[in-house]
């Protein structure tokens, strides 16, 4: 399993402090959560807020656009110092133009499925996919319950990923993860979790990380996960 803690529940008054703390606590990835108002109901941050955290982080910064036309902002992410930008199939109307476009600068490309969005689409982008993202809440806020049924969407999309082809694809799943399911969600078929209250409410970090690791000691390492886990940020993203 890889952790991706999520920078919302972070402490915003020394952020620098604590992405030092992260990656001395032994964690590789920050996930950020970029909100509009339009599409979500919230509004966080954006390029300027990543541009500041990148020159004193070495994590690898897992950018999810929660937003309106994310093809109109690829290019600042990507100055800004994203590594993987993972764009909502719910607003990009050319979802496969824009991942490749995200491919050719450079970076992973991600697709993420609200907790209501069919899976069928993934039979003809999977090619063009870095990583698939799971909402297994309703995007914009942090803190809220596992939605159950997100469990059986988990197991499909792995299947239908594999069927199709795309078993280096990895499956992230964000929202009501945390020790306690851990092993649950990794057994369904997820790679990747995002936590956000979870991690950040539970000093110290390092200790957090080893209760989820040892929460999904003994599950099953797929080539996903072994794909996910060579990325790493200065390590040249091209395919």
């Amino acid at each position: 399993m890889i952790l991706s803690p999520s920078l919302l529940s972070a402490d915003f008054s020394c952020l620098g402090q604590e992405l030092a703390q992260l990656e001395a606590a032994g964690l590789h990835w920050l996930h950020l959560d970029v909100m509009d108002g339009a599409f979500v109901p919230n509004i966080t941050f954006g390029p300027p807020l990543i541009r500041a955290l990148r020159p004193g982080s070495g994590l690898f910064f897992d950018v999810h656009l929660m937003i309106e036309e994310p093809a109109r902002y690829l290019e600042a992410f990507r100055a800004a110092g994203a590594d993987l930008l993972v764009i909502h199939a719910e607003t990009d109307r050319h979802p496969q133009r824009t991942l490749s476009e995200i491919r050719r600068m450079g970076l992973k490309a991600g697709l993420a499925l609200n907790p209501g969005t069919d899976l069928e689409m993934l039979r003809w982008l999977a090619p063009d996919l870095d990583l698939l993202l799971l909402m297994s809440v309703n995007p914009g806020f942090s803190g809220q319950a596992f939605i159950p049924q997100s469990l059986s969407k988990i197991r499909s999309t792995r299947a239908l990923l594999d069927m199709v082809g795309a078993d280096h694809v990895p499956i992230q799943v964000d929202g009501g993860a945390c020790p306690e399911n851990a092993a649950t969600l990794m057994d369904a078929g997820a790679d990747i979790l995002v936590s956000g209250s979870a991690f950040f409410k539970y000093r110290p970090y390092d200790a957090r990380l080893t209760a989820f690791m040892a929460a999904v000691q003994g599950c099953t390492e797929r080539p996903s996960l072994v794909n996910a886990r060579a990325w790493r940020h200065g390590v040249s993203q091209s395919v």
